[in-house]
């Protein structure tokens, strides 16, 4: 996978944990995928996209918040900046959280599209160990071509499916997103099925899907069309006369492909609720009440 080049600046924040124990070490992102909703203007950044905000006492912040922690709990990150974004290579600050939810006995639910993950396999077998630890994975496209196109700077499907299949001989369960799903472009039973097909051979615990489409706001919108001129001439036209300024866009393959996915989830015992998967990814587990030495005490 190729990294691209990218712009950073250094900001200090008062915290790093959500009301919902959740942590972004990042905002801004490089992987490029056309469909970003953290892209949005909603969310008031305010430096460009690409120039990568990095919050320099994040560690520290989140070594205080777990010190302070009354309950043992799961820790997430991932949900608005992918936290493998090729500076992670240098900087390693997902790492040394990591490192630290391992060091004081929490639970990891991490989200991703990169294989660069595999880098921290050592700590998150640890953590699994001990507590769990789930590793979630976007999955939008099977074909290959189309990937590279709809998601350019970060690890193809088939990557990520590898990432999958090396958690499951490690032991660590993992769930797959399967979002969004672009209408006209891999909105199709063929694209679906080959997703699902990586899923079960890769045993995933959970697959959330909210329903076949996207969600397009003022920011990402724009982006998203310029996309589509650059990789898809003339589709940003029928886009506009099928959805005009929609929120939810739906497609129009909706109702079979939901179906199909109900079906294929079913026959192989794979979570599909989102609310069960929510709960499944939030519960903590403690598999060992006696703490055990940490690797990176020694």
């Amino acid at each position: 996978m190729k990294v691209k080049v990218t712009k950073m600046h250094m900001v200090e924040v008062k915290g790093i944990l959500s009301s919902k124990n959740g942590m972004n070490l990042y905002r801004g992102c490089s992987h490029g995928c056309i469909y970003c909703d953290s892209r949005s203007r909603c969310y008031q950044m305010q430096h460009d996209f690409e120039d990568i905000e990095v919050k320099r006492n994040a560690i520290e912040l989140l070594e205080d918040a777990l010190k302070r922690k009354r309950e043992k709990c799961m820790i997430s990150t991932g949900a608005m900046t992918d936290p493998y974004i090729p500076l992670e290579i240098q900087l390693q600050h997902t790492r040394k959280c990591l490192q630290l939810i391992e060091k004081y006995n929490f639970g990891l639910a991490i989200q991703t599209k990169s294989n660069r993950i595999l880098r921290d396999l050592d700590v998150l077998k640890c953590i699994n160990e001990k507590t769990k630890c789930v590793v979630q994975m976007t999955l939008t496209t099977f074909d290959e071509d189309s990937c590279r196109l709809i998601e350019p700077n970060v690890s193809t499907t088939k990557e990520r499916f590898e990432v999958l299949k090396v958690m499951k001989e490690n032991g660590i369960p993992t769930v797959v997103w399967i979002s969004p799903i672009l209408p006209f472009i891999n909105d199709t039973a063929e694209n679906i099925n080959g997703i699902l097909n990586y899923c079960e051979e890769a045993g995933v615990k959970g697959i959330i899907c909210f329903g076949m489409g996207l969600t397009l706001r003022n920011g990402n919108r724009e982006y998203f069309y310029r996309a589509l001129d650059e990789k898809f001439p003339g589709l940003k036209e029928r886009y506009i006369q099928s959805y005009g300024n929609m929120y939810d866009i739906r497609s129009k393959n909706n109702q079979e492909l939901m179906e199909l996915f109900y079906r294929r989830c079913k026959q192989n015992g794979i979570l599909y609720d989102p609310n069960v998967v929510f709960s499944y990814l939030n519960t903590f587990e403690q598999k060992n009440s006696t703490r055990q030495i940490s690797i990176f005490d020694l």
